[in-house]
């Protein structure tokens, strides 16, 4: 009974080359500062059921020594055979659009080539590393190992505490670029989010830095 429990795992499963490429740079401890590379993330999707939506498409931007490397990016469409019409209407995004598209897995590969070990930043994480982990899994693939940011738990971080100020638990990314004075120009494109999560990202950071002296990255995962 329940004999599952006491399973080991198959060490005998061969991962692609390009995975184990991806996991060998996990094997010596990363140390995190300030001067670490950032990857900052977005994913564009069908509907925010984990099991039955898709990722349409994925934007990435790097962050270096607290600049945004514009010219280091990734951005990359999906082919998808679910594909939700009302979700169209936020992220533009058409099903017979003729834009160059990509397999899931040939996605991935890019993806997990682009972001290496840096630190992962997303709005509202757990949702975008959720998706991704799940296209992992439907692949034949474990979870991303990256270490990961959300800045909304950062932004949470950076409020002084106060009867006066209001802490919600959900703010949207509309809101908190509202709030900084970031454009919003590019809103609801997965690489246009990216960029104006990393201008949000580095404008917590420093109120975070004015808060408590510095950035203690142990303390932030």
């Amino acid at each position: 009974m329940f004999s599952f429990l006491n399973k080991k795992p198959n060490k005998n499963i061969v991962f692609p080359e390009f995975w184990e490429n991806y996991a060998a740079l996990f094997t010596i401890p990363l140390a995190v500062d300030e001067n670490s590379r950032f990857i900052v993330l977005d994913t564009e999707t069908t509907g925010f059921d984990y099991e039955q939506d898709r990722m349409l498409c994925i934007g990435a931007i790097s962050l270096s020594k607290g600049q945004i490397e514009v010219k280091d990016s990734f951005e990359s469409f999906i082919t998808q055979a679910h594909y939700n019409k009302e979700s169209a209407t936020i992220h533009g995004i058409l099903k017979n659009e003729k834009i160059k598209r990509n397999t899931e897995i040939e996605s991935l590969q890019s993806f997990l080539m682009f972001i290496g070990n840096a630190i992962l930043i997303a709005h509202h994480a757990v949702f975008d590393i959720t998706m991704i982990n799940k296209a992992l899994e439907r692949n034949g693939l474990p979870k991303l190992k990256n270490k990961y940011l959300d800045t909304v738990v950062l932004y949470k971080k950076s409020l002084i505490r106060s009867p006066l100020i209001e802490r919600k638990d959900h703010y949207s990314l509309d809101e908190l670029a509202d709030k900084f004075n970031i454009s919003k120009k590019d809103r609801h494109t997965a690489l246009g989010d990216a960029y104006i999560t990393a201008l949000l990202f580095l404008k917590i950071s420093k109120k975070i830095k004015e808060k408590t002296g510095s950035l203690a990255f142990k303390k932030l995962f």
